[in-house]
């Protein structure tokens, strides 16, 4: 009885979201997914969405929010992409070359961030802003506040992006090592810790420091993972965001992050946050199909109202299990 009240919990949101959009798809006549390219599109923004999730998850959920998520994705693509373009010149392998580099420096710039607010010491929602001001900035004076185009666009980044099983396997790969880092490893053990209650964890011998640093060592790296993907799926990289225009890439996360986090209750906050991102993902394939009666800032407004609705539920669920509970007789 207990596992099929997990499994059922865990299954419902994202049973529910395909029957209600398949429905609405058929209603209008429409194909959620049409052919191999828009299943491509699915995979790779499902990817997109479980990656941005679990990064902004990994320091909000420890009280610490970080606006530079979205900076952070830029500048390790364009830094990525750039080295790549010297090193292969386009060449075979250039794909891995530049998810390795944006793995590599998304990592180094989280780290920078991070050394900055513990130095600092103050809010880490302050620091970030100035943190994604000084990245956008450097994004900006690299590319000369132009699109990357030239570096992003060859034949091995094409296959990456015409391919479903590259960012699938991404997915998996990701997926396994945030829930043995976080479930399975000392550090995680710390993080879940210093998350109840941090100075109770410090005064047992947790070190907060080194803990906070290696979150934003993770949270830079899947950033860097985001960049890469969003640069293979769009053929470019916009080097011209200043004052936050980078922010936007961070948002998409805050619907999955509740959901996942929702279902998360039933099994694992992570396989909640790749439910939630199979979720955004249908809905995004589901715009795509009605892309001639919903206009891009009307699927801004479905999103926000999406995101209110489920946190009016949320904050209300104790409420509402008493309306809807069976009265004994």
């Amino acid at each position: 009885m207990k596992t099929s009240r997990k499994i059922i919990g865990t299954l419902a949101i994202p049973c529910i979201v395909a029957a209600i959009l398949l429905i609405l798809c058929a209603i209008g006549g429409k194909s959620m997914i049409a052919n191999r390219t828009g299943f491509n599109y699915f995979v790779q923004y499902t990817a997109i969405v479980m990656i941005t999730t679990m990064a902004l998850s990994v320091n909000l959920n420890s009280g610490r929010f970080d606006f530079s998520l979205g900076s952070m994705a830029v500048l390790s693509s364009v830094l990525a992409a750039k080295v790549t373009q010297q090193l292969l010149h386009g060449g075979t392998g250039s794909a891995i070359a530049m998810l390795v580099f944006g793995i590599l420096f998304g990592a180094i710039l989280g780290l920078a961030s991070g050394a900055l607010y513990v130095s600092l010491k103050i809010p880490p929602i302050i620091t970030s802003l100035g943190v994604t001001l000084i990245y956008e900035g450097v994004t900006f004076t690299v590319t000369s506040g132009k699109y990357v185009m030239d570096e992003v666009r060859n034949p091995s980044m094409t296959a990456f992006a015409g391919n479903w099983y590259f960012p699938a396997i991404l997915i998996v790969v990701v997926l396994a090592l945030m829930i043995y880092l976080f479930d399975h490893t000392r550090f995680g053990y710390d993080y879940k810790a210093l998350q109840s209650g941090q100075k109770v964890a410090v005064n047992t011998g947790i070190r907060e420091v080194p803990n906070a640093l290696l979150c934003y060592v993770i949270c830079g790296a899947l950033m860097g993972l985001v960049g890469f993907l969003n640069a293979a799926r769009s053929s470019n990289i916009n080097g011209g965001a200043l004052n936050f225009g980078s922010i936007g890439i961070m948002f998409t996360a805050f619907l999955p992050m509740f959901i996942g986090g929702y279902i998360g209750r039933f099994s694992n906050d992570k396989l909640g946050y790749f439910l939630a991102a199979v979720c955004m993902s249908m809905l995004n394939s589901t715009f795509a199909a009605f892309s001639n009666e919903i206009s891009a800032s009307m699927q801004s407004i479905i999103n926000a109202v999406l995101l209110v609705v489920f946190l009016i539920y949320l904050n209300n669920e104790g409420l509402l299990k008493k309306l809807f509970k069976p009265i004994k007789a």
